[in-house]
C-alpha cells in the first residue's frame, strides 16, 4: 500500500495511505454500519519516530487496515509512540488500547474526559443511560422506547473493557511531538466536553478532530457524562478557532479542505439558522424538544424526523433540547418543567 497524494481524487474513505504534508499522512479506517464510513487517522513521522493522532475502534478491519497503511510508509503498529487522541468516541480511542496493550505506545487525551471515561469503564454500563434521561426529559418517549427494545438483548461484554485511562491527560498548551514538530493543544468542548484539537503553527495544518467538519455537522453533547450547556461551548469553540490564524482543516470525518476559516463560518450560520427555526416552532405551538424535533427536517436531504434511524432520532431530539435551552440561556424563550419533561415557551 504506497503513498498517494491527498488531492480528492478519489472518496475521502477509501482504504490507504495520503500523504497530507511532507511527514503527515492520512489513513481512513473503517466504521462498519456507521454511516460515516471511516474515521481518518493521522500519522506523524519523521522517518525513526511515528505519532498518530486519533487511532480508530477497536474492530479486527481497523487494526488490519491500519497495519498496512503503515507498512507504505515504511512504519509498524509497534512503531507507534505515542496515540493523541482528539476525544473519548470509541471510533477514536478504543484502537489506541488494543494496540497500547500488544505494543506499548502511550495514549494522551483531554482532561475533561475523564467523567465520560470513567462513566464508560463503570461494569455493567447500560449503553446511553445518560441518554435515555435526556430523551425522557425531552418528551421522547417513542424514541426511548425504541431505543430500549433495541438494546433489550443487550448483555454486558466479557472480555477487557476498551476505557482504560489514559497514560497523559491533556491540557492546553504546545508539546514536541516529534524533533521539528510541535502541536499546539487546543480545548475545544462541544462535540464532547473535553474535545481537543492539535494546531501544527509551523505547517498550517489543523487536526479537528470532530469539533469541524466538512461535510456535516457534528453531533452536540453525545457523551456518558453530558455537560450543562453543550451547543453554548460547542459555539465558543468555534468561535475560538476562528479567531486563530487559518488553518488547512484535516478532519475526523470528511476530505482535508484549504481553510478551517470558511467551514467554521459555515457551521456558525447553520447554527444561527437553526435557533432561528426552533424558536419559530415553539411560537407556533411546539411545547418540547420532540415536538420540535418532529417539526424540523433532517440532513441535508430535508428528512423527516421519523425517517430517522433510532440512534439519529436520538441525535436529532437531543440536538434540538441543545438549541431550545441555549434560547433560554439567551432570554428568548422560557422553560418549566412537569412530571420530569421540559416544556419551553415564547
Amino acid at each position: 500500500m504506497e503513498p498517494v497524494d491527498d488531492d480528492n481524487s478519489s472518496h475521502w474513505a477509501e482504504p490507504g495511505v495520503y500523504t497530507v504534508a511532507p511527514g503527515v499522512y492520512r489513513i481512513p479506517l473503517p466504521l462498519p454500519h456507521d454511516a460515516l464510513r471511516a474515521v481518518n487517522v493521522y500519522a506523524l513521522t519523521d522517518g525513526d519516530s511515528l505519532v498518530l493522532i486519533d487511532s480508530g475502534w477497536a474492530l479486527e478491519e481497523a487494526h488490519t487496515q491500519l497495519e498496512r497503511a503503515l507498512g507504505g510508509i515504511g512504519a509498524a503498529l509497534g512503531d507507534v509512540s505515542q496515540f493523541l487522541v482528539t476525544h473519548v468516541h470509541r471510533d477514536h480511542y478504543t484502537l489506541a488500547v488494543a494496540l497500547r496493550r500488544k505494543f506499548g505506545g502511550r495514549i494522551a487525551l483531554g482532561l475533561a474526559e475523564e467523567p465520560s471515561l470513567r462513566a464508560s469503564a463503570t461494569p455493567g454500563t447500560r449503553p446511553m443511560r445518560a441518554q435515555l434521561r435526556l430523551l425522557r426529559q425531552a418528551g421522547a418517549q417513542p424514541v426511548l422506547d425504541e431505543l430500549v427494545r433495541a438494546f433489550a438483548d443487550w448483555r454486558p461484554a466479557t472480555d477487557e473493557s476498551f476505557w482504560e485511562d489514559p497514560d497523559e491527560w491533556l491540557t492546553e498548551g504546545t508539546r514536541t511531538v516529534l524533533p521539528g514538530r510541535r502541536l499546539e493543544v487546543v480545548p475545544t468542548p462541544g462535540h464532547t466536553v473535553g474535545h481537543v484539537v492539535f494546531d501544527d503553527a509551523e505547517g498550517g495544518l489543523l487536526f479537528s478532530g470532530d469539533h469541524v467538519l466538512p461535510h456535516i455537522t457534528p453531533s452536540i453533547g453525545f457523551q456518558p457524562a453530558p455537560s450543562e450547556s453543550p451547543l453554548r461551548e460547542y459555539l465558543g469553540s468555534l468561535r475560538l478557532v476562528r479567531q486563530r490564524p487559518d488553518r488547512r482543516l484535516l478532519p475526523a470525518h470528511g476530505a482535508v479542505s484549504p481553510s478551517v476559516h470558511a467551514r467554521v463560518d459555515e457551521l456558525l450560520a447553520h447554527h444561527e439558522t437553526r435557533l432561528a427555526e426552533i424558536g419559530e416552532q415553539v411560537a407556533a405551538g411546539a411545547r418540547t424538544a420532540y415536538e420540535t424535533a418532529l417539526r424540523l427536517t433532517w440532513t441535508r436531504r430535508g428528512r423527516a424526523l421519523a425517517e430517522l434511524d433510532v440512534f439519529n432520532q436520538m441525535l436529532a431530539v437531543l440536538e434540538t433540547g441543545a438549541h431550545l435551552d441555549l434560547l433560554v440561556e439567551q432570554g428568548r424563550l422560557t422553560a418549566a418543567e412537569t412530571d420530569g419533561v421540559r416544556h419551553y415557551a415564547t
